[in-house]
């Protein structure tokens, strides 16, 4: 274990990763892109979930880079995260199961949004979460779920519009799974700590 973490620590691996984070970031806002354009101003920020997931550990690592912790981001990350991650999976799967099959594209998505729900837990020894990190992280969370179910700014799956009640549910309890995972991973007083060293 010791050495996946020394690994995980070099900077070559940081460096590997940012540019991957960014790559997925700016992809992940082009696949909104149409969407965005239908969307209000005021939601603007809330509409891009995985992505700006991403963005926080983009934020995550250059911190890690410059030996500083964001723990604001780190909660943040953590927690969105792990839970688009999850989310990205379960409604690919779901499609494959509603429709019968499932495009290429399909299956990256459920391979990079593993990825991202893989990666937040993994350097969370490393994160330094402060109480309130925590709270305004769960608040963030909560609050997505709201703009996206209560004001109908969710993702566009055409093939599971009918089911928008049930993953509007899914999503809340899946909403509150990431914010225990981000407690327990990244806060909880007898987890394992660990540091950058360069």
């Amino acid at each position: 274990m010791n050495v996946i973490y020394s690994l995980l620590a070099s900077r070559q691996m940081l460096a590997l990763l940012l540019l991957i984070n960014i790559f997925g970031t700016a992809y992940g806002y082009y696949w909104y892109g149409s969407q965005l354009e239908n969307t209000p101003a005021i939601f603007l920020a809330f509409v891009p979930d995985s992505p700006t997931a991403s963005l926080f550990f983009v934020f995550v690592l250059l911190g890690f880079l410059l030996r500083r912790n964001f723990g604001l981001m780190e909660a943040l990350a953590i927690m969105t995260l792990f839970k688009y991650g999850i989310w990205a999976v379960a409604m690919n799967l779901m499609t494959f199961l509603t429709t019968g099959s499932l495009p290429w594209e399909g299956y990256m998505l459920m391979a990079s949004h593993l990825g991202m729900a893989i990666q937040g837990v993994l350097y969370a020894p490393f994160y330094r979460i402060k109480p309130w990190h925590l709270i305004v992280a769960a608040i963030w969370t909560i609050h997505n779920d709201i703009i996206d179910y209560v004001f109908e700014m969710m993702p566009i799956y055409r093939d599971l519009l009918v089911y928008m009640n049930s993953i509007g549910y899914f999503t809340f309890w899946l909403s509150i799974l990431s914010i225990f995972v981000g407690w327990y991973f990244g806060y909880r007083k007898k987890r394992t700590t660990l540091s950058i060293i360069h």
